[in-house]
């Protein structure tokens, strides 16, 4: 591709001509003298391709050496798609989907394990439960498997890493803008630029106000994150970041099920009342990297995050089915959260023995102080639902033709509701060798120890609880380059959840002397960098999770009143085989998908995982058929899955059908048009139990502009 480089030829042109020439003197009067001809070549970006990250091991490290599965989506394949959300970033990943999360919360399933708090920004914990926008983000990285070492406790399928945008002395001025179906409107900007040599400055911001395929549901984002990077002398630079976020939407669970399938109705049917289910969530985020750079080749990184997360959601929802009614539940919930995290990590490299050893260090200390309460929700009176109950009941029926609530609802704490208050302190020391024992082999081997201390009060009756943990994760892994463009794998990773759970509520009096949940991964894989630009990837696994806790059936409190409430044993296995690709196959041509075959099983109970379909194949392709214009297409398939544990519900399999184009108006403006679900297949996305399963869209449309100035 020789058109983009065009100055710099003219540079190299004007650099070797004689002085008298370059600088217009009388020489350059004289005839012209002829040079010999001079191209310049280069590659072109593959804008859906990344060749290194440093999340999976804190270090610069090529994909193509890293021993884990590992898929990003780049921003350029953001914008292309038009994606909003995190959710939408995860739609062509092999082996990672998300289940409906109560319609308030982003909730990842990576290899038959579902989380709520597995979600990290720029490698440090954000774990809230609210809906995640990508309108500040670089990429997003899923790094599948256990990560427990640098990432700590959880993690146990998998983790979702968001990179941000920052300042970085480049030039950036961008504003994007989209309109479309159900009155989505968006606007999102992206300002920044040097301060001379010693300082930098970027903004990026968010601004949305939409309405949605479902009655009644609406989304309101809005969210700004200036950073400012300084030189603080030739080795040492200093980033600091502010995110202001927030989230307001309605709560929407989606459609009840009946015979084991999700109830055919309309997709915009709206069971309960979106009046009466707002959501808001609101972040207040300050980061901080200091980074020096010593003689020598050995670096100093520490990182610093500070987040206060405030997060409220109501909800009225559809539970059973009753003949022609459907029986609607209701509660709230609130949770304050306040994280801080500090991590610190020193990387050095060593020669010995004909060995290159990439040594890393460090040590990383946390605390999160969370409240949460929780009320549910009190009907009148409904005799169709429950004859003969008192004046008021937690549950009304409404008719499937109607099944929209118009009444009035009072909230009150339950035996069962929350009212907690509760402080997790963690502490933690790693260290890491990346071993390059020649051109063909190399290892990574690392081993971290986790020091977790929770502590739980509860308001309702004065009750406290402690628990403290000692989490041992090792991670091994060997490569094998046959080639300088294929590697081959193995490795093995241990993580832990601790009985408090990933969102740190679940803490009691009969599991908190349990030891934590564990999880083993043992995977092999291959990848091959088929061209410059275009990488194809393979992984095979086997996910076990043991120390679950059960209720211990020799248990009688009459008989046997000093056996244990609960006993441990292996929870669950899933194995499966990940195949991707990404990047340019022509440099016309780019590509972004793969597949998976997943199997998972209770293996206590010898039932299937819930949201865990068989096989998913996704790709989505892009083709410029000129400079100025290209068009998109993009298939997605997923089996048949269960919407539960207990394999009570099927979610029906699918396949839909997205398209975009493109046309380059000018240098400086792009415009866009994407049609989601072209063909108009009706559809379930996603599941969150038996009776809370979300219809997925129809064909929608939306029309982009993006800006540069």
């Amino acid at each position: 591709m020789r058109y983009p480089l065009l100055p710099l030829s003219v540079a190299l042109l004007a650099a070797i001509a004689p002085p008298a020439i370059a600088s217009g003197g009388a020489a350059a009067q004289s005839t012209p003298t002829d040079l010999d001809r001079i191209e310049v070549h280069g590659q072109r970006p593959a804008p859906y391709a990344v060749d290194a990250t440093t999340s999976a091991t804190r270090t610069s490290t090529p994909l193509l050496d890293t021993p884990q599965a590992i898929s990003i989506v780049t921003r350029e394949l953001m914008l292309d798609q038009g994606m909003n959300s995190l959710a939408d970033t995860v739609r062509y990943l092999p082996g990672v989907t998300m289940a409906q999360g109560e319609g308030n919360r982003d909730t990842t399933v990576m290899r038959g394990n579902s989380s709520t708090g597995d979600f990290f920004v720029d490698g440090l914990r954000d774990d809230v439960q609210y809906i995640r926008d990508v309108y500040n983000i670089e990429r997003v990285e899923a790094l599948k498997g256990p990560n427990a070492m640098m990432f700590g406790r959880g993690g146990s399928g998998g983790v979702l890493n968001r990179v941000t945008r920052k300042a970085d002395w480049g030039e950036h001025h961008e504003l994007t803008a989209q309109t479309g179906s159900w009155n989505r409107s968006r606007f999102t900007i992206d300002q920044g630029q040097a301060l001379g040599d010693a300082a930098a400055y970027r903004v990026t911001a968010l601004a949305e106000d939409s309405d949605s395929y479902r009655d009644g549901m609406t989304v309101a984002r809005y969210g700004i994150n200036p950073t400012l990077a300084l030189r603080l002398g030739e080795a040492t630079t200093a980033t600091f970041g502010y995110e202001h976020f927030r989230d307001d939407r309605v709560a929407d669970r989606g459609v009840p099920s009946r015979d084991g399938r999700p109830l055919a109705t309309d997709p915009e049917t709206f069971f309960g009342s979106p009046e009466l289910s707002p959501v808001w969530a609101r972040v207040n985020a300050f980061d901080a990297v200091l980074q020096h750079d010593f003689a020598g080749g050995a670096w100093l990184r520490n990182a610093t995050r500070y987040a206060v997360y405030d997060k409220f959601y109501q909800n009225v929802f559809p539970g059973s089915l009753r003949g022609d009614l459907v029986s609607l539940g209701a509660y709230n919930h609130r949770t304050d959260r306040e994280n801080l995290f500090n991590r610190t990590d020193l990387g050095f490299t060593v020669q010995a023995g004909g060995t290159t050893h990439a040594l890393l260090a460090g040590i990383e200390l946390g605390r999160q102080d969370t409240d949460t309460f929780r009320q549910t929700g009190i009907f009148p009176a409904n005799s169709s639902c429950q004859p003969g109950t008192p004046t008021v009941t937690s549950s009304f029926c409404v008719p499937l033709d109607d099944p929209r609530y118009r009444g009035p609802i009072g909230f009150a704490q339950s035996a069962s509701d929350a009212d907690n208050h509760s402080v997790a302190k963690a502490s933690a020391l790693y260290l890491q060798d990346q071993i390059e024992f020649s051109p063909h082999w190399q290892a990574v081997l690392g081993l971290r120890l986790d020091r977790f201390e929770m502590e739980l009060r509860n308001h309702r009756n004065g009750e406290r609880l402690s628990a403290e943990d000692n989490l041992l994760s090792p991670r091994a892994g060997l490569v094998y380059k046959p080639a300088e463009t294929v590697s081959l794998y193995a490795s093995y990773s241990v993580t832990h959840v601790p009985r408090s759970g990933d969102q740190l509520s679940s803490l009691n009096a009969d599991n908190r002397a349990l030891d934590p949940e564990q999880f083993r991964n043992r995977e092999v894989g291959v990848k091959w960098d088929i061209r410059p630009g275009l990488a194809l990837t393979a992984a095979a696994y086997r996910l076990d999770r043991t120390n679950v806790a059960v209720a211990n059936p020799a248990y009688d409190p009459v008989t046997n009143p000093d056996a244990p409430t609960s006993i441990l044993v292996d929870g669950q296995r899933s194995e499966g085989l990940e195949l991707g690709i990404a990047g340019n196959v022509t440099e016309r041509w780019q590509v972004m998908g793969g597949y998976a075959w997943q199997d998972g099983e209770n293996r206590v109970d010898r039932r299937n995982l819930a949201n865990l379909p068989r096989h998913t194949v996704s790709l989505w392709n892009r083709y410029d058929v000129t400079p100025d214009f290209g068009i998109g297409l993009g298939v997605v398939h997923r089996d048949d899955m269960y919407a539960a544990a207990d394999n009570a519900v099927v979610v029906p399999g699918y396949t839909r059908v997205d398209a975009a184009a493109f046309y380059r108006v000018s240098a400086r403006l792009r415009l866009q048009l994407n049609v989601e679900n072209l063909t108009d297949r009706e559809h379930f996305a996603s599941a969150h139990s038996n009776n809370n399963i979300s219809p997925g869209t129809p064909r929608a449309w939306y029309v982009g502009l993006r800006l540069t100035f």
